[in-house]
């Protein structure tokens, strides 16, 4: 804060001119008493002085009593009431200030909660998705199984098929070769084929 000059300091030249009044009639009575050759005595305390003295210094009282009371008072009741104001206006900003810190602090808290909560939707949703690519991709893979099973069964059928009919015409024409060797008269393909049938339906 600038230092501002008072108005005690410009205008404190009433006191000036009374203490050099005071000195002035003091150091005139000194010349006197000098003059006439008594022993001169300490002004203030030489009774013929009193009542001077005691005017001199109701007036002096006087002078600094109003200087005081209108110039040096006022002032410094100013300067602390200046203070103050400022003083309180640091306090209200600091005020403020904390508000505000803690009105961050809070937003920043939430947001931090918020984050964490959108961090673990975000987890469970990937570990959702997951799993049910994952069971997908089973059940596409159980199926895929499935399909190609049903074909080899199919096929194996199909062969299995196949191989009983060669194993049947096979059979037919063992027999009837057989008969043959054995008893000099081939049988006909039909009774081959159903002795053939017949050994093959025991077992």
């Amino acid at each position: 804060m600038p230092v501002r000059s008072s108005g005690f300091a410009r205008q404190g030249w009433p006191l000036a001119v009374v203490s050099f009044a005071t000195l002035a009639a003091g150091a005139a009575q000194a010349a006197e008493h000098g003059l006439s050759g008594e022993k001169a005595s300490f002004p203030p305390f030489d009774p013929a002085h009193f009542a001077s003295n005691l005017f001199w210094l109701a007036v002096t009282f006087a002078v600094l009593y109003w200087l005081m009371s209108k110039i040096a008072l006022p002032r410094i009741g100013e300067i602390l009431e200046e203070r103050a104001g400022t003083i309180g206006r640091d306090l209200d900003q600091a005020a403020t200030m904390q508000a505000k810190a803690e009105e961050m602090a809070q937003a920043y808290e939430k947001a931090l909660a918020e984050a964490r909560t959108n961090a673990q939707g975000i987890a469970q949703a990937a570990r959702e998705s997951g799993a049910k690519e994952s069971d997908a991709k089973r059940h596409a893979t159980e199926a895929e199984l499935a399909a190609k099973l049903a074909q080899a069964e199919a096929t194996i059928a199909k062969t299995k098929t196949a191989a009983m009919s060669n194993v049947r015409g096979l059979g037919s024409d063992v027999a009837v070769a057989i008969v043959t060797k054995l008893t000099g008269q081939a049988p006909t393909a039909a009774e081959a084929t159903e002795a053939v049938d017949q050994a093959l339906a025991r077992g």
